[in-house]
């Protein structure tokens, strides 16, 4: 699988991007949608469904204004280009012109409204642009300026607000419902145009892509292309069952492969996000591996399922619990671990502090082992707090996680953040990645939310103290 979709996977462009000038939107159930006719061609008419449910669907707009200084521009050290320059050569749309007009990047992608007051869903990528100005059209050619209130980037979803009443809005599905072979309809933006209706059946379910672990992915045929992505799959009851987010293709163009993420997965983030402004997923410290025949049978399984512990990081949840090297996690709170791959999902769903039953296949038999489960590497600046305005820490352009138990132990600290990227003011402050935050203004930082309180109370500037390989340094930080 890794390797095939090596062969191209694209994230629905998935926000497309068009020319210059180009231009570019309580749940509430909607009325119940008749069953599915036939034409009389005896072929699907998917007609009805389509009045009913497209008021629901919205086309999305970023416009993003990109400005250049002299440092990112890539002629700069460039003999030639300084000798024109110097005798007053225009150089038309280069990066870094003193007075050079800023570089204008439109992207447009689709959305749907999941409730009566505003809220509306659509794929993280199309609108994770710093200083985006993001908008939202209905399908009666109204517009709105939308707030961001939050993206998780893990599993691709964000959630919009506009300013509105009485919107008509999507009904809720069960993807766990759906079955393969079932009929299936998008609707969407690709390349722009508007209200896009196609259909399709659904081909798989639970597909797993590459480095991707917390979503089971949909996969269909419907035909989806670029400016689809966020868009809504619904079933032939005019249920949302999916978000349309990535196809696979060898051209940049449909294939007849194309995934979305369940709708239940995209609901529960969206609860997160509007609630606490960000997704806490719960995590054990283990790495994992799949259960084969041949490894089933060495350890005594009547069936190859379950997920193999591969190593267990000191200091973690797993390691506080006792889980050891060479335990086969079977079950989670009664839920069955089919696949390795179920494991990362079903333990994601938890909050961190969240104690949880695990069935666990040990030296022949089944014991069962009780643990508190600690935080999935939080993320700095990957999402808004709640009401849709900017975070401090989304100003600050910075993306961090803590020092896992075997990390600290290896560079010698008690605690810290990792530095896992860095744009803005983190960015201009020369924080790298790799970097090891372990004070502001003085005070130790070890986790997240203590970082994001220090944050809040800094003001415009403040010092970093940080561990960079054998040395520590200040870093002075100015927000302004």
């Amino acid at each position: 699988m890794r390797n095939s979709l090596a062969a191209t996977t694209l994230a629905l462009a998935l926000v497309a991007f068009l020319p210059e000038g180009t231009l570019v939107s309580t749940t509430q159930a909607a009325p119940a949608v008749a069953a599915v006719g036939s034409n009389r061609f005896g072929l699907p008419d998917f007609g009805d469904l389509v009045e009913q449910v497209g008021p629901a669907v919205v086309n999305i707009s970023v416009v993003q204004e990109q400005r250049f200084g002299n440092d990112d521009n890539p002629f700069a050290n460039d003999p030639f280009y300084d000798f024109l320059r110097r005798f007053g050569v225009p150089m038309p749309n280069m990066p870094g012109q003193q007075g050079g007009a800023p570089r204008i990047s439109r992207g447009i992608g689709s959305g749907f409204i999941v409730s009566a007051d505003g809220y509306v869903l659509t794929n993280a990528h199309v609108v994770d642009e710093d200083g985006a100005e993001v908008t939202v059209r209905l399908i009666d050619k109204r517009e709105f300026k939308a707030k961001v209130i939050g993206i998780d980037k893990r599993t691709d979803v964000a959630v919009l607000k506009i300013d509105a009443k009485n919107l008509p809005a999507v009904t809720i599905g069960d993807p766990d419902r759906a079955r393969v072979g079932e009929w299936v309809v998008a609707m969407g933006s690709p390349f722009g145009f508007d209200n896009t209706v196609t259909a399709g059946i659904i081909s798989a379910k639970a597909r797993r892509l590459p480095d991707e672990n917390y979503v089971p992915f949909i996969q269909t045929d419907v035909a989806i292309n670029p400016g689809n992505s966020g868009g809504p799959l619904f079933n032939l009851a005019g249920e949302v069952v999916g978000i349309n987010s990535q196809i696979y293709s060898r051209s940049g163009g449909f294939m007849g492969i194309s995934f979305a993420i369940p709708i239940d997965v995209a609901m529960k983030v969206k609860d997160q996000l509007v609630t606490h402004g960000r997704v806490q997923r719960g995590r054990l410290g283990i790495a994992i591996q799949g259960v084969d025949k041949e490894l089933a049978q060495s350890f005594g399984l009547s069936d190859a399922r379950g997920a193999l512990i591969a190593s267990v990081e000191p200091g973690s949840a797993a390691d506080k619990a006792g889980l050891q090297a060479g335990d086969v996690v079977l079950g989670v709170d009664g839920i069955r671990v089919a696949d390795s791959a179920d494991l990362p999902r079903i333990i994601g769903e938890k909050r961190p502090g969240t104690k949880v039953r695990l069935d666990v296949w040990r030296d022949g038999r089944n014991r069962e082992v009780t643990a508190v489960l600690d935080e999935l590497n939080p993320e700095l600046g990957s999402t808004v707090k709640p009401g849709g305005s900017e975070s401090t820490t989304g100003k600050l352009g910075l993306k961090a996680r803590p020092l896992t138990g075997q990390e600290a132990a290896q560079i010698g600290l008690s605690g810290g953040l990792v530095v896992e990227g860095a744009t803005g003011p983190a960015a201009r402050a020369g924080l790298q990645r790799g970097d090891v935050i372990l004070a502001l203004n003085n005070q130790p930082v070890n986790s997240v939310e203590q970082f994001r309180q220090y944050l809040d109370r800094a003001g415009k500037r403040f010092a970093l103290l940080i561990q960079r390989g054998d040395a520590r340094i200040f870093v002075p930080v100015r927000m302004d």
